[in-house]
């Protein structure tokens, strides 16, 4: 139980330092930018800290490498979009230009783009965790349900933060 706790509260460490990074490192923000290499080791924190909490049986790991491959397919798409965001900034001239000259029609579509391959991501996620998730004792899935919980809550704090960071800034 304090193993499973410690990789909660890594987890919780973890998943704030990323929103936290994002939100003080924005396209145009200080000079000590998030690298590549950053977001590569919080990736494979995250790996670690999902591993270590659901405690795999050696049949269990012989499903994990497609989860594993999902994961980091998820993470890659991640930075990807990330980077063309702030690619895509910049060859704008900056984030008040890119505002003030926006297409509102491109936008949507270029964001129902987006979204899509997120949600194809995401289904294939889900495709990868299937078989692995079925051979899940009643105490790991109850440990896999708690990360999930932590990560969503986090998301949804990250998410309130860059709001509030925005009214700040318009204000």
């Amino acid at each position: 139980m304090l193993r499973l706790l410690s990789a909660g509260m890594t987890a919780l460490v973890v998943m704030s330092m990323s929103s936290v990074s994002y939100a003080q490192n924005r396209p145009g923000g200080p000079e000590s930018r998030v690298t590549a290499e950053d977001l590569n080791a919080l990736t494979e924190a995250r790996i670690a800290i999902i591993r270590s909490a659901l405690q795999l049986t050696p049949d269990q790991e012989k499903l994990w490498p497609a989860v594993d491959e999902a994961i980091r397919a998820r993470a890659k798409a991640r930075q990807d979009r990330l980077q063309s965001l702030t690619t895509g900034i910049a060859e704008r001239g900056g984030p008040v230009q890119a505002m003030r000259d926006r297409n509102p029609i491109e936008f949507l579509n270029r964001r129902a783009d987006v979204l899509e391959q997120r949600a194809d991501g995401l289904k294939k996620l889900a495709a990868a965790w299937q078989p692995l998730y079925q051979t899940l004792t009643p105490d790991q899935k109850r440990r896999m349900g708690m990360l999930a919980i932590i990560a969503v809550r986090e998301l949804r704090t990250a998410i309130e933060d860059r709001r509030m960071q925005s009214e700040d800034d318009e204000n």
